[in-house]
């Protein structure tokens, strides 16, 4: 029987108010806190002031580390608070709330997501990236979706607004992915359709907020702009993620996160964000699918925010792509793709794009 679990989500300006309630309903008395440093020293009090008139025990608060590693997970599931509680609570970022997921997966315990940063669609997601303690790429893994996402809009207008770019890169994928990976496949999926349709809309409301959003983040402020763009990212980015990735069909992902995935084998100085390099990667797609009206929109569209547009800004040579290309195969997009990818091809496509950007 295929069951279809989304997770529900609670969105406010400031505080979670009715956190408690919330909390109860789902018949979870003990919670232990998990995440970043900073995320934790961001909202730790606003959480417990929303569990202040409920009957929830929050048994401890832990940091993750800085990497969704098999070593950050083991070491968390050695902590009796973490063993002894009904849900685990992800606080952050996007890899705080894949070594959540997975951490829970692997106890068997059901999880809720406080993203304190809109720089990707983790907490909603139904799969976490998992990397090596190098911090290259190691594997996706499966896992539940949290069962519930809270985002406090002030949190995210104040958090660094890198991070709310890099999270307009990254959701700027989702459409163009989605839409590349299932052109071949008709008819498709009824539930894969559903997410066709989230991701048809994802990419208008993120060009429509994106300029406005970041400027009030910027200037730590609260506004419709930041929820369309926070609700976009965090909300439906990961709906459609859950609703495009089944046992027959795998549309979630394609060559913008290959580009992301391969990028991470190239050791060079200096730190570049998820959403950053995901960003780069929707050119190489549109380049990739001779879809140059797409290329030239998302490249004007990146011009615009500063995002990548060569290989340069991401700290790679033209020479890195062929041995980027070299490790094409190992990449879970190639393994379940039901477009014909070749090795020849991704490198034809990331050289047109990097000349395509330097226009």
């Amino acid at each position: 029987m295929k069951t279809v679990r989304l997770p529900n989500y609670s969105i406010s300006n400031r505080e979670y108010e009715g956190l408690g309630q919330i909390v109860e309903s789902y018949g979870f008395k003990k919670v232990v806190l998990v995440g970043g440093k900073r995320a934790l020293k961001a909202v730790s009090q606003k959480i417990r002031d929303g569990l202040r008139d409920s009957s929830v025990e929050i048994l401890g608060e832990f940091i993750y580390g800085k990497e969704c590693t098999l070593k950050n997970i083991e070491a968390l599931k050695n902590k009796k608070e973490v063993l002894e509680a009904d849900v685990i609570f992800g606080i952050g970022g996007g890899k705080a709330l894949d070594t959540v997921k997975v951490l829970s997966y692997y106890l068997g315990k059901p999880c809720i997501s406080f993203p304190t940063i809109c720089s990707n669609c983790a907490g909603g997601t139904a799969i976490a990236v998992v990397y090596n303690d190098d911090g290259s790429f190691l594997k996706y893994e499966p896992t539940p979706a949290a069962v519930h996402i809270f985002v406090e809009i002030e949190t995210i207008a104040q958090a660094p607004e890198e991070y709310f770019w890099a999270g307009i890169g990254d959701g700027i994928s989702k459409k163009a992915e989605v839409l590349f990976a299932s052109q071949n496949d008709d008819p498709i999926d009824f539930v894969a359709t559903m997410g066709l349709s989230l991701a048809e809309s994802s990419q208008d409301t993120l060009i429509k907020y994106g300029e406005e959003g970041l400027r009030d983040v910027k200037n730590k402020e609260v506004s419709r702009s930041v929820e369309s763009i926070a609700s976009e990212i965090l909300i439906n980015t990961g709906y459609i993620s859950n609703l495009t990735n089944g046992e027959d069909y795998y549309y979630n992902s394609s060559l913008a996160h290959v580009f992301f995935n391969l990028s991470t084998l190239i050791e060079r100085k200096g730190e570049y964000l998820h959403g950053y390099l995901v960003s780069f990667g929707v050119l190489v797609l549109h380049a990739y699918d001779k879809n140059y009206e797409e290329l030239e929109k998302i490249a004007r569209f990146n011009k615009k925010l500063d995002l990548a547009l060569c290989l340069e800004d991401l700290g790679l040579k033209r020479e890195d792509v062929f041995t980027m290309a070299d490790h094409i195969e190992e990449t879970l997009e190639w393994k379940r793709s039901s477009v014909a990818l070749t090795r020849d091809k991704f490198i034809e496509a990331c050289l047109y794009a990097d000349e395509f950007g330097k226009k």
